[in-house]
Formats: C-alpha cells, sequence, structure tokens
C-alpha cells in the first residue's frame, strides 16, 4: 500500500512538474497568465489586440520590447498584430525573434505555423507542429489549432488574416 501511495505521489508531481515547465516554457502570448508583472504597455497592447486594434498596439509593444528586448511574449504579440493586420510575411521576423528568445514558447510555435500556411508554405507549418507536440507532453490548446489549420489548408480552406 505504502508503495502504491509513494508511486503516485510521485505520479502526480511529475505530472504538476511537466504541466508548470510547459506553462513556463512559452506562453500563447493573448491569454497566458504572466509569471511576472506585467509592462503596463504590454497589458494596453494586449488588451488592443483583443479588440482587433493590431496596428495601435505594435508602438506600444516596441516600448516593451525596448525595455526589455529579451520579452519572447512581446515579440509574439507583435508578430500576431503584423500577421493580423494583413502582412503574414512581415509576422515572421516577430515570431523568429520569439523563438530565438524562447525555442519552447507554444504561442509562438501555434501563430508562425498559422503564417506559414497563409504564405502557402504547409511544411514549415507542420514542422511547427511537430515541435509543439514534443512541447505539450499532455497535448496542448495551441498544438490542436495548428493541427486544425493545418486540416483546414489540406482540405483547400486556404487560412485568412
Amino acid at each position: 500500500m505504502r508503495s502504491t501511495l509513494l508511486s503516485c505521489v510521485a505520479l502526480c508531481a511529475f505530472a504538476l512538474s511537466t504541466a508548470a515547465l510547459a506553462a513556463g516554457g512559452g506562453s500563447s502570448g493573448l491569454d497566458s497568465p504572466q509569471t511576472k508583472p506585467s509592462d503596463p504597455n504590454y497589458t494596453r497592447a494586449k488588451s488592443m489586440i483583443e479588440a482587433k486594434n493590431y496596428q495601435g498596439a505594435m508602438p506600444l509593444l516596441q516600448q516593451v520590447v525596448a525595455k526589455d528586448p529579451k520579452n519572447a511574449d512581446a515579440y509574439t504579440l507583435m508578430g500576431y498584430a503584423t500577421r493580423k493586420s494583413g502582412d503574414p510575411n512581415g509576422s515572421l521576423q516577430y515570431y523568429n525573434q520569439a523563438l530565438a528568445l524562447d525555442p519552447k514558447h507554444i504561442g509562438a510555435h501555434e501563430y508562425i505555423g498559422e503564417a506559414y500556411l497563409m504564405l502557402g508554405r504547409p511544411a514549415d507549418a507542420e514542422q511547427h507542429l511537430a515541435r509543439l507536440d514534443s512541447i505539450c507532453v499532455f497535448g496542448c490548446t495551441e498544438y490542436k489549432m495548428l493541427k486544425a489549420a493545418i486540416a483546414d489548408y489540406k482540405a483547400g480552406r486556404k487560412p485568412t488574416n
């Protein structure tokens, strides 16, 4: 009985640490909690993006990365805002910067995959899907979203902004 209990505790601890690592190893950018105090400009930009004011968010995000050049979340949002403004090619630089800072950033992997689909580059999108599959040990929303977008693309439904 005691060994069963210890095994259960060890398994639960492993699962919790893996989930925490996945969450800390990259956030989705738009809806994940910040682990450190958020820059007010980041918070405002995030709200503007949620309201689809992509152009208005960019100067705020540029201020965020000027103060904190290692903020992968801000670069991911810059990519998202750029892509949603109709420039998927321009978004790649921001997603790549986010991934250079945080190679396990799940949001950046999802969003760059979606940008690649918009650019007609499904093989590149599938590489990011494979990366998400390895990062998201127990699965994650970002993996499911990119997988569905790739399936839609292959079915002839091209993504738009």
